[in-house]
């Protein structure tokens, strides 16, 4: 199924907005959330084809937010692709032991996510 609908779950306003623009230029409706919390509600609401997830979030961080996610029944479908400054391997590791099927190290580069994108779909 190809990727139309994304949620990007992270604190920051500033990164909301650089990965909303990226992909609203790439042709994706794009979602938001600012916590782990709202992207799991978000995400259960909305039915997105993929989250974008950070990690560093205060209250439920990414790890928690996607373990949640993948192993709700009506979540587990949705691929989760970590998006994080976080990026030590056991970092990543650790990411996909939680569910996600995904990472990448902040700064996004355009052609790395949209390659992973289109992996997906």
């Amino acid at each position: 199924m190809p990727v139309k609908r994304v949620l990007i779950v992270d604190d920051s306003p500033t990164e909301r907005y650089f990965l909303t623009d990226l992909l609203r230029k790439q042709g994706y409706d794009v979602l938001s959330a600012e916590s782990g919390e709202q992207g799991i509600a978000v995400a259960k609401a909305e039915k997105p084809d993929l989250i974008l997830m950070d990690v560093v979030m205060p209250g439920l961080n990414g790890f928690q937010a996607t373990r949640q996610l993948s192993r709700a029944p009506e979540t587990q479908g949705i691929p989760v692709i970590m998006c994080t400054s976080k990026g030590l391997e056991t970092d990543r590791v650790w990411g996909l032991r939680q569910g996600a099927v995904d990472y990448i190290v902040k700064p996004v580069v355009l052609d790395e996510l949209m390659t992973k994108i289109r992996a997906l779909g």
